[in-house]
């Protein structure tokens, strides 16, 4: 079976828990015998990233090494050991936590915590050559939260219509965007939902492109 019982009704009290993401996997697959996931359950599979994970994938023949590092608190301590060398850092934000706190810290709210380490970041000068995408992830979860939850709740800046999607994604935007000191330098940013491939892939024609050209014009200037 692909789910035990008990880990359908488990949850602490203290924040809502989501189970869009189970919702496939029970109305197909709870009681198949021999289950085989297929590539969207897998996409739908969460797992949290610990320590430094290498992936090396080749792309019409440019070849691109992508480090994954843990967000966790007690995983930042491995993240600049694998910065030496780096053309671009992609990073990666949820959209949808903006009414959630960290598991380690229950006082901190999860998009403030994103906005810090960015801002942590963007202003390193070891960084300074370095093109940094940012990526505000999950939508779906997003627009499902942002017609029932309100974000002038959590951000009391947030001036704008709760309920349209345009606004709350122009401020979130504006929320990594304000933490950056040096103004001259771009920042690249996308809206993106992991589960959805056309998405992915489009994006990620955009994010290859940006990452050539800025290589490509390093390497003029040197």
């Amino acid at each position: 079976m692909a789910w035990m019982r008990s880990n359908l009704v488990r949850c602490t009290p203290e924040e809502p828990v989501s189970l869009k993401t189970a919702d496939s996997f029970i109305s197909t697959s709870f009681f198949i015998q021999n289950y085989v996931p297929t590539k969207q359950d897998i996409l739908l599979a969460r797992k949290a990233t610990k320590g430094v994970i290498e992936h090396q994938i080749m792309i019409k023949g440019v070849p691109f090494m992508f480090i994954d590092v843990g967000g966790q608190r007690s995983q930042r301590q491995k993240w600049f050991q694998c910065f030496e060398g780096i053309t671009s850092i992609l990073f990666l934000a949820s959209a949808s936590e903006f009414d959630q706190v960290l598991m380690e810290d229950r006082k901190t709210n999860r998009l403030v915590e994103s906005c810090n380490i960015f801002e942590t970041i963007i202003n390193n000068r070891s960084f300074a050559s370095v093109s940094i995408i940012l990526f505000l992830n999950k939508m779906d979860l997003l627009a499902e939260k942002v017609a029932t939850v309100d974000l002038s709740h959590y951000f009391p800046e947030f001036k704008g219509d709760p309920r349209s999607m345009d606004d709350v994604k122009r401020f979130m935007c504006s929320l990594f965007d304000c933490r950056r000191r040096e103004r001259s330098k771009p920042l690249f940013h996308h809206f993106t939902t992991a589960i959805d491939t056309e998405n992915i892939k489009h994006v990620f024609q955009d994010v290859k492109d940006t990452i050539l050209h800025d290589n490509l014009r390093s390497l003029m200037l040197q």
